[in-house]
């Protein structure tokens, strides 16, 4: 049989890193796209890196027909919501036109499926409150172009919506940064740095779900085997935590003392994530289904992600995995 061969965008990222090394080792002939070949980590003998800045339609063009690619994982983007502020333009660009451009360059290829990683931060067109930010915005008109070009050209466009992605790896995200500065408190007591700021907790009673980076990577692999085209996935572990409990499970893995700063005692009223469901309910651009309906579950526990991220952050890794 003929090995599949994937295209993953955002390949240098941290979702990207894990997606590159988890396809190449299922035996898929795996093009890892990045934007910058310095950000790339060392990929596995057989990975062929291309360098595309996606917001190039001509490039993305040229890549296209050279990888000729019979599935595409589109992990790339931008994700923080200061910097949405900052340059909101940058944002329609990153994550809205570099879409279409992918779209548009892959509507010569014979019918592969593409799967589009969404936010759960997208809103809702036409509530009352409009978009939080930029960045919802951007997300959210991603899902509904992207669909639409599906419906539009035929396409065998998927969505994908993961929550709070955590494991070992260069990650901005909120476990990985307590994380970070557990090894900073404990080089300054060994005394060999100063002792870092205090961390701050904007809520301990802030509810999210997280689930490891491993995980949804199958389930990113479920979806392009088995998902029904134009449906949205949620992906998750199905338990909402609050970040006060998480960084607990964190801190006792400590060997020092970690300067923390809780914020409120009291818990204040808190909106949680969304975290998923498995019937169809209908967003307005695509029935949204949990990705557990297609037989995929969660294997990592999440003490084992929590440690493994400790360990990473210990391990002076400097942003790669291996």
């Amino acid at each position: 049989m003929k090995a599949r061969r994937l295209l993953i965008t955002g390949a240098a990222g941290f979702t990207g890193a894990h997606a590159v090394r988890y396809f190449h080792a299922a035996g898929a002939e795996v093009a890892a796209v990045v934007r910058r070949p310095a950000a790339a980590s060392p990929w596995p003998e057989g990975v062929r890196q291309f360098t595309c800045d996606l917001s190039d339609r001509q490039a993305v063009a040229a890549m296209v027909a050279e990888a000729e690619p019979d599935e595409v994982l589109h992990l790339a983007g931008r994700n923080s919501v200061p910097e949405s502020w900052r340059d909101p333009l940058l944002y329609m660009e990153t994550n809205v036109m570099a879409t279409l451009y992918l779209l548009e360059a892959l509507r010569t290829r014979p019918a592969g499926r593409i799967l589009v990683a969404g936010s759960r931060l997208k809103y809702r067109p036409g509530a009352a409150s409009g978009p939080p930010h930029p960045y919802s915005l951007s997300k959210t008109l991603e899902e509904l172009v992207s669909l639409a070009w599906g419906t539009l050209f035929k396409q065998p466009v998927l969505m994908a919506e993961p929550c709070n992605l955590i494991g070992p790896g260069p990650s901005t995200g909120f476990c990985s940064l307590l994380a970070q500065h557990i090894v900073r408190s404990e080089a300054a007591a060994d005394g060999g740095t100063e002792a870092p700021p205090v961390f701050r907790l904007s809520s301990r009673h802030a509810l999210r779900d997280f689930l490891d980076v491993r995980d949804a990577v199958r389930a990113y692999d479920y979806i392009l085997q088995h998902g029904t085209e134009g449906n949205i996935y949620r992906i998750d572990s199905g338990t909402q935590r609050t970040l006060g409990d998480i960084s607990g499970k964190l801190l006792v893995h400590a060997r020092a003392p970690v300067p923390m700063d809780w914020g409120p005692e009291a818990p204040e009223e808190v909106q949680a994530i969304p975290g998923g469901h498995a019937g169809g309910a209908d967003t307005g651009s695509g029935p949204e289904v949990n990705a557990a309906a297609l037989g995929w579950k969660p294997e990592l526990s999440l003490e084992q992600s929590l440690q493994e991220i400790v360990d990473y952050c210990r391990s002076g890794r400097e942003g790669r995995l291996s």
